[in-house]
């Protein structure tokens, strides 16, 4: 933003756009490293918007110069905010995509098959009353933790 003009620069707000844009494209895609950059562009796009939102001008400490020329600090506390909620969710996503790629060899996310069939009956316009998993109550892989898989190379070839 300029100090001179009353708001933000399209420059600015095209940026925002893009920012935002890209991130929830790579927000839509199946790997959990592309999701995870979907966020941070996102959530850098989406603090920006707020700074944007905000009045520009002087630092915001009394005393420094006439108060109808500073700066508003309530987006600058928001963003900085933003920033740490922001963090966190990356740190968390980093875990989830590593765990991902040390169980399975890759960080894409699969079909759920529940999924599907939920799907399908959908389309039919069924109602589920039975539990057609078909495992027990102690084999249920999904609650057991499996051995780290074979990493895998992405041609299908097993090492």
């Amino acid at each position: 933003m300029t100090t001179s003009g009353p708001g933000p620069t399209l420059v600015l707000v095209l940026v925002v756009g893009v920012l935002v844009g890209c991130g929830v494209t790579l927000l839509l895609e199946r790997s959990l490293t592309r999701i995870l950059l979907g966020v941070i562009l996102t959530g850098n796009g989406v603090n920006l918007l707020i700074l944007l939102g905000g009045r520009s001008g002087g630092a915001p400490i009394v005393g420094t110069g006439p108060v109808d020329r500073l700066s508003d600090p309530l987006p600058q506390a928001m963003v900085l905010t933003a920033i740490v909620i922001t963090f966190g969710l990356t740190a968390f996503l980093l875990a989830v995509a590593y765990r991902s790629w040390y169980l399975t060899g890759d960080d894409e996310v699969p079909d759920d098959l529940e999924d599907r069939q939920i799907i399908r009956q959908a389309e039919r316009n069924e109602v589920a009353t039975t539990d057609l998993g078909g495992e027990g109550p102690g084999s249920d892989p999904e609650q057991v933790d499996p051995e780290p898989a074979r990493r895998r190379l992405r041609r299908g070839n097993e090492t």
